[in-house]
Order: C-alpha cells, then structure tokens, then sequence
C-alpha cells in the first residue's frame, strides 16, 4: 500500500482536523491517512490539461502542483491576463472570447491536449464537463477524461432518463411527466394532472438554466415558452419536463464518490436552498438540523443512484426536501459542484486529487466507515451583481480588491486579482468564500468576519447582501428553504440607512490626511515651498487655518466646517455639532487602515478614495461618500432615451416582441436579452407607443444604451391631429 503525499495533523483524541490553508492560496490537506493503491493504477498522470477558466480552473492546478502533476491552460482572448493562464505551467489561446469558439471548441481543446502531451482533461464544471459527446471524443483519442464514463452522463444529463432509473433503483423521486411527447397542448394537460404550481424544466443542462415555475394555467405557455428559448440557447434542446413544485422546499444534494472498481461512496449533504434565480448563492454542510437516521438514509440513497449507473468520480445527487424531511430525487450533477469545498471542509478531503487517482484507475482512498464528519461548513459565493436590482449581473474592473487572510478555516477560492476584468462574456462569480467551525455557530460567525473584511471598489457586489442573510435570525436558526429570499425580503433589503456624523468625519479625516501627504509630496519634489500648489486650500482667521468640505451621501450635499488645530487635529462642524477629530495611517500586511479618533472614540478602517467617491470599509459596515465635481469639470452626460427602455448591462438581443408603432403597457415585454449566460425580459417602463426600436434580434447591446424609445400616446394623438 502506497502511502500518502499528505501531511497529517490530529488533535489529543486522533480526529481529522479541518484544512489548513497557506496564504496567497496555497493549502494543503490535513486528513485521515488514505490508502492509495497506485500498483493499481492503470495509466500514469503527469499532466493534464484543464478545460476551463477562472475559480475552478486555479483550484485544480494547485492540487495538481500538490502532487507534481504539470497542468496546461486553455484561455480566449478575454482571459489572455487572467489568473488561471499566470498559475498554469502551460498556456494556449483557443480563440475569442465568445465560449462556443473557444471553451466549448471541443475539437481545439483536444488538439491543445496533443500538442502539449497531456495526458487527461479535467473539465471542471459548466462548459464540457457534462458533455457526453465530449467525454467520447477523449475517450477515442486515448485522453483520460476526469469524470465519469459517457453513459452516465448521458442517463444523468437526460432529466426524465434519469428519473427512470432513480426510481428503479428504489430513489424516491418527485411526482411529474417525463414523456417525449413534447407538444404545448400535451404538456399543459400534464401540469393539469399533476396540479399547479409545476415546475418547467429543461430536459437537458443544470444551474437554473431552462426552468420556469408556473402556478396557474393562466401563466402555463408563457412560462413554458420562456423556459424552451432559454434551453435552446444554453443546451441546443428545447425538450421539457414537467415536475409538481413543491412549495418552500429545501434543496439538499449529497456529495458521492466513486472508482472503476464497483465501489462508492457518500460525503454526506449540503443544504443549498438560499437560492436566487434557482442559483445558489450559499451553501453549508452538513445540512442543518438533519437528524441522523435522515443523514443516513440520504447518503445511501444517493449511493445507489450513483451505482445505478456505474458512476465514476466525483458527483452530486440533488434532493427536494419537504418540511417533515421526506426527499425526493431531483437530479444528478455528473461533475464536481462549485460548493464542493465545503464537503471537504467537513471531511478532511481534497476531491480533485481523489478525481485525479481514480481516472488513472485507483481505489477510493477512504471506506465509507473511514469518512468521517467533523464541524460545519460555509460557502459564501462573491458575484458582481446588484442585488437591489433583481441581482443583475455586471461586469468591469476590480478596481480595488482586500480579502480576509487563508487561514486554517478560511478558504478563499478564486481566479481574478486586483486589476482583474469581470467579463461579461462568463459568469459574474468573483470568488468564493469557504469557511469551517467546530459547530454551525462558530461558522456562521466565522462567515461574517470574513464577509466584513472583503472589500471590493469598481463595481456592484452581493457581499453587503450576504452579511444581511447571514445575519438574519431565521438563517441563524437554521429554517433555510428555496423561497427565503423572497419571503424575507423586507429585512434582507432593508432602506440605506444615513451615514452618521461620526463616519462623515472619518471621512473627511482621510481626505485632509491624503491631501496632506500629497502637498508635502509636491513642495519636496517642487523644491518651492510658496507654490500655491504646495499648500491646502484653507484660509487663516487670527492664525487658525478654517476651511469646509462637501461630501455626497447617497442625494444628500453634507458640509463639514474643518478648523486646523495647532496639535495636528481637526475641530470639525457638522450641522452645528462639533467634533474633535485626530488619526492617521497605518500599515498592516499589505493593507493600510485608518485610525480615527472622533471625541475620544477610536475606529479602525480601509479607506479607498478614487473617481470622486470615498469608500470606508470598517468590521461594523461599509459606506461611500461622493466628492462633487467642480461644475467646469463636470461633462455633458449623454442620458438614454427619456421614458424608454435602456440595457441593465451588455449583452446580446435574443428576441424583439415589438416594432414601431404597436402599444404597450406598463411592464409589457419589449425585448428578451442574454448576457452573463442568463436570459432577461426587458419590460416597458411607462405605457405608450413605441416610437423606434434600436437594435435587432443577434445585436449586442451596451450597457445603459437605448433599446427601444417610446412616447406617450396622447403626444401621438396632438401630431396626428
């Protein structure tokens, strides 16, 4: 028996102890010693090429130097200074940025495969990870794909395939039409049977895509339409089924393992109900207040899913789980998930170096009695997005980036950097944030301190978002199910609050202190101490410098009346209260923090100052303050369309349901949108008609440009007469 690579750690009583994590992220697994039976192994791994970008891409390359295995990068022309491509020990451009002719090229990433000597491919997850024809094609070229085999991708990725056979292998599945009979009329009738609400779901794919809720038969062809123009352009398959939807359920998946020798095995479940879009957006394992015998029972019967179909890797069964914890299949992911991490945490476990033994033919490392459970677990995902706008996606620069440090519990999965590009052509996660208690308690809190120190300037973030719902007392208490969002809206989203006085002069601490060094930095490489430029822009009154400053908050002008006191702090004015405020900078790694005193109470905080604004990240909350421009500096702004529908972000127009002349009303659908791989109806803001229309169906759209002008029907009706 080989031994292992890993380096152990235990406590007093012998158990497995959590991962440790290095910094810049760099970790390695502290676990349960594993028998690893490399005489076993069929084919050798030196190194393998990663089909994919980003996240998911750099944390398999690390776990690939781990084990002295070389790995290659595919990359397209918008990742050519990404993360993955620096990390990598080769790299190849594969094309543009649009992912069909460059992540999706099925035919260039084997070439790639060839040409670098690769001996298997790790898809990762999204793209070709579960794509049958793929893993084929490896196959007959002679590359290890690291996954399962073709067929259980096939039988898994095929929605009413697979509930077929869950369910001859005793899996309880959910009540619904899986028929082939694909006719509108036919599968209205079956959500009749079946009875409202339904679920519409695509037959094919995962991750949201192609699925609709439909809760009366009013609403039934809408829904179904809108699901079947998303499945086609996300899976080239518009086939449908059709599910009873159950009602504030929790979706509760279990991670399962296994070999090319028969054996399987589960790492128990995560809960991933909190969920936006039907996308997760955190993740915990173990699931909480799961009893035991249920913990039990789900793990089996995910085993006997995954032996169904002769499984081989790392996979997810996904399950429906009603409010007495009865659970029902729903289906099974045939790659690794993004929430693996957590599964990990709990387990003392690295997947993808299990991914990577068994494709060479390897033994599980770990029996199931081997596995097991310690602490709890978080997966925080990081995206650009806007959660107070329905969570649109963005895209843009990370202008300014600041995580919490790797440590034993903290897990900081990603593949951008500060300077980074969020592109808009891929999925607008940032990072994922992993954390690891003793128990869900410690955790949870865990989470929010690292949420607090995730600071990110340049665009629109979930993590305020994130702390809200981490924060909330049914999350806490652990009563988490799909429909959490939406029915504790109110307090996840609660009104911007006014900055306090006390932060305002933080703030204006920070500026005076930025622009005093900036003037000393000036007279010192001027060498002329009475340039106007080398001094602030105060005035003196019997020998005490005065001056006042505006900041924005939110539509609000705030002055501030500084008076320079001779000690080197500051008497400052706001609204006829009077502050006495002193502090300074100082550096902490490769952070830089500002302590302020404001009346003799000390608070410590990262300040970011760039494009007229002011930022203030601090372990309470977080708050930007405007600088106004000067008049003569401020430029024409060109606004969109009045009164007519503009883009929320870039993308491309799918679908154009209007032309010139028709009428409208309020919400009325204009125009269906894809951008970051999501389709958004864009709905008519006011009624009226419409007057031009400026983009057709397979244009690209940019951001806040005018899509459709419309004006008000009596305007219309004054010209006509």
């Amino acid at each position: 028996m080989a031994a292992s690579s890993t380096v152990f750690l235990k406590d007093s009583s012998c158990r497995c102890l959590a991962p440790l994590l290095l910094h810049h992220q760099r970790w390695i697994w502290i676990q349960k010693p594993q028998r690893y039976a490399s005489t076993e192994a069929k084919r050798q791994i030196e190194k393998v090429l990663i089909a994919n970008r980003g996240e998911i891409a750099c944390r398999v390359m690390r776990t690939a130097k781990k084990m002295g295995i070389r790995s290659v990068a595919v990359y397209s022309e918008a990742d050519k200074n990404s993360m993955h491509v620096a990390m990598a020990d080769e790299a190849y451009h594969i094309g543009p940025a649009a992912s069909q002719q460059s992540y999706l090229s099925q035919e260039k990433i084997i070439q790639v495969a060839k040409n670098s000597a690769a001996q298997a491919i790790h898809p990762g997850y999204g793209f070709l990870s579960e794509n049958t024809e793929f893993a084929e094609y490896c196959k007959q070229e002679g590359i290890i794909f690291i996954g399962p085999p073709s067929s259980a991708i096939r039988d898994m990725g095929i929605k009413s395939t697979s509930k077929a056979i869950m369910s001859a292998a005793g899996v309880p599945v959910v009540e619904g039409y899986h028929g082939d009979e694909q006719s509108n009329e036919r599968l209205r009738s079956e959500a009749g049977r079946i009875g409202y609400p339904v679920m519409i779901k695509a037959v094919r794919g995962g991750g949201g895509k192609g699925m609709r809720i439909a809760r009366s038969e009013a609403e039934f062809f809408d829904q179904l339409e809108s699901a079947r123009r998303e499945a086609r352009k996300s899976f080239n398959d518009d086939a449908m089924l059709i599910e009873k939807f159950v009602d504030n359920p929790r979706h509760v998946e279990v991670q399962v393992f296994g070999d090319q020798h028969g054996n399987a095995v589960y790492l128990f479940e995560r809960d991933c109900s909190v969920q936006r879009r039907h996308q997760k957006i955190i993740e915990e394992a173990p699931g909480p207040g799961i009893s035991q015998e249920v913990r039990r029972r789900l793990g089996e019967a995910a085993v006997r899913a995954a032996k169904a179909v002769n499984y081989v890797g790392a996979g997810t069964v996904e399950f429906i789980m009603d409010p007495e914890q009865n659970f029902y299949f729903m289906e099974m992911n045939t790659r690794l998930q993004v929430e693996h991490p957590v599964s990990e945490m709990i387990t003392g476990t690295d997947l993808v170096e299990w991914q990577l033994r068994v494709a060479a033919g390897e033994r599980i490392p770990l029996t199931q009695e081997e596995i097991s459970l310690n602490g709890h677990s978080f997966e925080a995902r990081i995206y650009a997005e806007d959660p107070s706008n329905n969570f649109m996606p963005g895209a843009g620069p990370l202008k300014y980036l600041s995580t919490p440090l790797a440590d034993v519990f903290t897990r900081i999965e990603t593949g951008v950097r500060q300077g980074d590009e969020v592109s808009v052509h891929y999925d607008p996660m940032i990072a994922k944030l992993v954390v690891w208690g003793k128990d869900r308690s410690a955790a949870l809190r865990k989470l929010r301190y690292c949420l607090h120190q995730y600071n990110i300037v340049g665009l629109n973030t979930n993590i305020d978002f994130l702390l809200n719902l981490s924060s909330h007392s049914e999350f806490e208490a652990g009563h988490v199910h799909t429909n959490f969002i939406p029915q504790h809206y109110k307090e996840l989203f609660p009104k911007k609050k006014n900055t306090t006085k006390e932060s305002l002069c933080q703030a204006a601490l920070g500026l005076l202190l930025k622009e005093k060094h900036e003037t000393n930095k000036f007279r010192m490489q001027s060498n002329d101490q009475f340039s106007p430029f080398a001094s602030g822009s105060g005035r003196r009154l019997n020998n005490i410098y005065t001056r006042n400053l505006t900041l924005v908050d939110g539509d609000t002008k705030v002055t501030i009346d500084v008076t320079y006191c001779p000690d080197g702090s500051y008497s400052m004015q706001i609204d006829g209260e009077v502050f006495h405020v002193s502090g300074g900078f100082i550096q902490e790694g490769d952070s830089e923090y500002l302590m302020c005193s404001v009346n003799g109470t000390v608070s410590k905080s990262k300040m970011v100052a760039m494009d007229n604004t002011v930022y203030l990240f601090q372990m309470e909350s977080s708050f930007q303050l405007g600088i106004p421009v000067p008049k003569y500096l401020a430029g024409v702004s060109t606004s969109a369309v009045q009164g007519g529908a503009v883009a929320p972000m870039t993308g491309t127009i799918e679908k154009v349901f209007v032309k010139a002349g028709d009428k409208v009303q309020v919400g009325d659908p204009l125009m269906v949108m894809i951008a970051m791989k999501m389709e958004h109806t864009i709905r008519a803001p006011k009624a009226g008609i419409v007057k031009k229309v400026f983009f057709k169906e397979g244009s690209q759209a940019n951001r806040h440009a005018a899509l459709i002008e419309l004006e008000d029907e009596e305007s219309d009706n004054s010209k006509a007469s």
